[in-house]
């Protein structure tokens, strides 16, 4: 092996571990375990006692989603500007350039998700 990859080696053993537990463990568990078997008592409501009406895979409106989306792309903003607010003096000129241009597309997304209508809460 070579000198360079050496550095690598507790990676691999820890990748290959983790892949190996992945795999082991969920097949222990349904080999070695109780069958499973559905009964009345198991399928009675729990804890607040009401029967449960419908499914409880129904579709959501893609407004959901869409808020979703512009949270992370807030949450995404404010991760990369603070540590550039962290690095500012020893940036200079670049560093000031190239989040004015972050800024920049930012604001050109938020208009864009404000012209569309996803900022409306209905």
């Amino acid at each position: 092996m070579p000198d360079y990859l050496l550095p690598y080696v507790p990676v691999a053993v820890l990748l290959g571990i983790s892949i190996l537990l992945a795999v082991l463990l969920p097949t222990l568990s349904v080999t070695l375990g109780p069958p499973k078997r559905d009964n009345f008592r198991k399928m009675q409501p729990y804890e607040s006692g009401m029967t449960a009406v419908g499914d409880a895979k129904k579709r959501y409106p893609i407004k959901f989603y869409r808020v979703a989306v512009l949270f992370i792309l807030f949450d995404i903003d404010i991760i990369l500007i603070m540590p550039w607010a962290v690095a500012l003096r020893d940036l200079g000129l670049f560093g000031l350039w190239a989040v004015l241009i972050f800024i920049a597309m930012f604001i050109v997304g938020d208009l864009w998700a404000w012209r569309k209508g996803l900022l409306e809460w209905d």
